[in-house]
């Protein structure tokens, strides 16, 4: 198992490097062949002043007169070492904006995935315990509610009623802690939804098997039959569904950012689109791709240690087998 397991994540973190760079390679082809260089356009701005022989040295210094493959091959070389260029506009490092925003991005993100999951395994619990008459039935239908709602909708409204009609938090301190919760709050409840679904989905699953009648039949609480045996199986096919929201989760930070008026990634995304700052943009989506395939990757590396019954077969990813799930759900009935 370990020889195959290893085998499988070598292959597995090849082909999220092969990833990453073909990413990077698209997004540079992209920018490069995208009608009026803004570089161009820039340089010869009459409010900037620089005459035909100063464009024409910033322009070779730059590498901009040289072939597009050659172009690529120092881009993508000083990818590789972590040099993402120089701002357009400000002539600052790249990776130095992006640090200055990057902590307020990712305590956001953060945030917003514990109140998704949160809320997820709250409702998810609730349509397996809570009593009919409670309202388990309505339960169900809070993933879709959730889903078909933007976050910028959810972020208004809380806005409105926790910021202007309570006063919890103030708009113009939007670093604050109530501040951040209520918009980790619009960003996670979207998020919530599809990982909600897919757990409901599994936890009626499972709970209609053997080994959970069995433990119902020896008097197991309903939390220690949710936490011990139900959980766990459910979960396997959540953490598939995580790694696939975190393309979510970034986007929708984005704009929670600027729903909210943070400084963050988002700010700077959209004052690079306005001033068209083609070095700071390019790094931007770079590097949410990286993050995208490294969390997929990460997602696959673990599927094999959350569940026994996955079998790794070649490079793909991996699967219980029909025998396996028969097997697993005898022996925990054996053990409830």
């Amino acid at each position: 198992m370990r020889t195959a397991y290893l085998t499988y994540a070598a292959k597995r973190i090849a082909q999220a490097v092969v990833v990453i760079l073909l990413a990077y390679v698209f997004t540079f082809v992209v920018v490069s062949i995208l009608p009026g260089d803004p570089i161009t356009n820039v340089l010869h701005d009459p409010q900037n002043g620089f005459t035909e022989d100063e464009i024409r040295e910033i322009i070779a210094a730059q590498g901009l007169d040289r072939p597009i493959a050659v172009q690529l091959w120092t881009s993508l070389s000083h990818f590789l070492t972590g040099d993402l260029g120089l701002s357009m506009r400000s002539s600052r490092p790249v990776t130095t904006l992006i640090a200055e925003v990057l902590p307020s991005t990712l305590t956001l993100a953060s945030a917003g995935f514990v109140v998704a999951l949160l809320l997820a395994a709250t409702i998810a619990y609730g349509t397996q315990f809570l009593p009919r008459r409670f309202g388990q039935g309505a339960l169900r239908g809070f993933p879709s509610l959730f889903l078909s709602v933007p976050n910028f909708v959810i972020g208004l409204v809380l806005i409105h009623v926790f910021g202007f009609q309570l006063g919890l938090f103030r708009v113009i301190e939007p670093d604050s802690f109530w501040a951040t919760l209520f918009a980790a709050m619009a960003l996670g409840i979207p998020v919530s939804a599809q990982i909600a679904e897919v757990l409901i989905a599994n936890l009626d699953h499972e709970s209609r098997q053997e080994y959970a009648a069995v433990a119902r039949g020896r008097g197991l609480g309903q939390v220690r039959l949710f936490a011990r045996h139900l959980l766990k199986p459910s979960s396997l096919p959540v953490v598939t569904v995580i790694a696939l929201t975190i393309g979510e989760l970034l986007g929708g930070s984005l704009i929670t950012e600027t729903v909210f008026g943070r400084t963050g990634i988002g700010s700077l995304v959209q004052r690079s689109v306005t001033t068209q700052d083609l070095p700071v943009l390019q790094a931007v989506v770079s590097l949410a791709a990286v993050v995208f395939v490294l969390v997929n990757l990460l997602a696959d590396l673990v599927y094999p240690l959350l569940d026994p019954r996955v079998k790794l077969v070649g490079a793909g990813r991996p699967r219980p087998t029909v025998a396996d799930e028969s097997a697993a759900d005898s022996s925990r009935a054996m053990t409830a």
